[in-house]
This record gives C-alpha cells, sequence and structure tokens, in this order.
C-alpha cells in the first residue's frame, strides 16, 4: 500500500500515512514509484479525482515535458537524467495542498527531495509549490553531473586524437551525439513548461516563490546552452580528426615523394651504366666503379641539402 509523507502545519511535524486527501492545515507528497498500474488509477481517480486524461498520462507514461491544466489539478511532466544519460520520466500532479509524483523508478533527484521532506518539512511542505520547486530543484542539479560527464568524454576523445588520429572515437561520438540531441530536445520543452510556472499562471505557490522558479528555469537555460555548445564540440572533433589524418597523410607522401626524387636521378646513373656497349671507357677504369659511387652520394646529398634549404623537410 502506497504511503505519503503529510505535514501538519499546526504542529510542523511530518508523518508517513495511509494516501488520503489532506485536510486543511495539512501538506502531503505522494510518491508513486514504481507503482503498478491499478495502485496509480486507484490514487489519481478514486483518492484524488483527478481528470481522465491525468490518470492515462500518469499509467503510460509516455509524455514530452510539458504543463497541462485541469480544472483543480496542473500536470507536469519532468525528465531526470541518468549518469548513463538515460532519462526517467517523472509525471507531477499538483493539486491544492498536495503533490503526486508518478515515476516508473527510482530517481537520485526523488530520493535527495524525499531526505529534504523529513529533515526539514517546515521548509520545503508548507505548501505545494515549494513541494514541487524541491522536486525540480534536486533534478536540475543532477544535470550539473550530466554537463561534467559530457565534459570529461570530450575531453578524454580530444586527448585520444590528438595522441593518434587513427584512433577509433566516431562511433562513440555518433552515439553521444544522439543522446545529446534526445536530451537536448526533452530540456528545450523543459523550458517552456517552466515559462509557465508564474506566480499568475501557477495558481498553487505564493509571489515570493517565482524567484525561485526562475532560478529552475535559468539553470536549464545554461544547461541548454552547454549541450548546444558540446554538440558543436563533438562535431569540430571528428573534423579535427579528418584534418589530422589528412595532414597525417599529406606528411607520408611529401616524405615518399622526396625519397623517389632522390633515388630517381640514382636510378638513371646506375641505368646508365648497366646498358651493354662494348666502347664504354669508364667499364675499363680502374677507379670507374668508386668514381660512380662518389658521383651518386654527390647527387644524394645535393638534392637532400636542397630539400631541407626550401624547408621540404
Amino acid at each position: 500500500m502506497t504511503q505519503m509523507l503529510l505535514y501538519n502545519e499546526s504542529t510542523q511535524r511530518v508523518e508517513e500515512t495511509a494516501v488520503r486527501v489532506p485536510s486543511e492545515g495539512e501538506v502531503a507528497w505522494v510518491p508513486l514509484i514504481a507503482a503498478s498500474q491499478e495502485e496509480i488509477e486507484r490514487v489519481l481517480r478514486d483518492v484524488f479525482c483527478c481528470h481522465p486524461l491525468i490518470v492515462e498520462d500518469c499509467v503510460k507514461l509516455n509524455q514530452r515535458p510539458k504543463l497541462d491544466r485541469y480544472d483543480k489539478h496542473l500536470l507536469l511532466t519532468f525528465f531526470e537524467v541518468g549518469q548513463d544519460l538515460t532519462t526517467i520520466e517523472t509525471e507531477h500532479v499538483i493539486g491544492p495542498n498536495y503533490v503526486i509524483t508518478v515515476a516508473p523508478q527510482s530517481a537520485s533527484s526523488v530520493e535527495a527531495a524525499e531526505r529534504d521532506f523529513r529533515a526539514a518539512p517546515e521548509r520545503f511542505m508548507t505548501f505545494s509549490g515549494v513541494i514541487l520547486y524541491r522536486l525540480l530543484d534536486r533534478c536540475v542539479d543532477d544535470y550539473a553531473d550530466l554537463t561534467d560527464k559530457v565534459e570529461n568524454v570530450l575531453d578524454k576523445h580530444e586527448r585520444a586524437v590528438f595522441r593518434n588520429p587513427h584512433v577509433k572515437i566516431a562511433g562513440d561520438v555518433f552515439r553521444l551525439k544522439r543522446k545529446l540531441h534526445t536530451i537536448r530536445r526533452i530540456m528545450a520543452d523543459e523550458k517552456a513548461a517552466l515559462a509557465q510556472l508564474t506566480h499568475h499562471q501557477f495558481p498553487y505557490t505564493r509571489e515570493e516563490a517565482d524567484v525561485y522558479f526562475i532560478d529552475i528555469y535559468d539553470h536549464v537555460s545554461r544547461v541548454l546552452d552547454s549541450i548546444d555548445g558540446f554538440r558543436e564540440s563533438l562535431s569540430g572533433l571528428l573534423e579535427l580528426q579528418i584534418n589530422m589524418k589528412s595532414d597525417r597523410m599529406n606528411e607520408i607522401m611529401k616524405t615518399l615523394t622526396i625519397v623517389s626524387s632522390i633515388f630517381l636521378p640514382l636510378t638513371f646513373v646506375v641505368g646508365l651504366y648497366g646498358m651493354n656497349f662494348h666502347d664504354m671507357p669508364e667499364l675499363r677504369w680502374k677507379y670507374g666503379y668508386p668514381a660512380v659511387l662518389l658521383v651518386m652520394a654527390v647527387i644524394a646529398g645535393s638534392l637532400w641539402w636542397f630539400y631541407k634549404r626550401k624547408k621540404w623537410l
């Protein structure tokens, strides 16, 4: 049976109790984490009388980030991003004095928020708006770990390319770009949903809490800008690898060309004296062989000096 955290404003204490609609002077957070379909439907439909579309969205869990408004409730879809860049969809149903969180599995941000609710309920459970803020704030804090992880991966790939331009990183880079594309789309929708969480459009908060939702909005905006920069850096990394491969190939071809050009006149000299003519005076000369070797050495040395002077070597 699902339990909820119930905060009593008069006693300023929180207790864990069976799910029910909180009375006046009470504020509740209901975590439906990895709950069955029957339990989700019972809590949302039978206990809190949510709109059928809210129940359907929370059961299917196949939504993009959004903020839907109904007569008595708001539905906010948000995403947790794991260390492996996988995403966990989380539905938050907001009522006058309660928040219901639906997730298919446990998420670090939800666990951290629960610890905050238990440790300091007088700060984080005074009204439904501040409960939602704490849940979103913990989720957005985990986005900072995302940027650090991607930066480390990008730095590792850059160092690998500089060590060896032929290292095979294209597959990893393309997979990372696809994940970042998905996360960017999610965060762009989250940014639009957060823009609606203002005092005039969000009925279950207080005016002084607006600045906190603006802070979350700014945080998501910064992470979104970082992801755009990462995608450009990944594309630039592949271009850098291609250019370094081309430069390395050009160096190899230049070296082979220089070696070939040095041996070309030597091959001519050897071929000249390899002809079978009787009237070649050098063939019977006592010092003919060392003289030819000397000429070949002078030719090779002169070409090497010329290439060195031209800075082709």
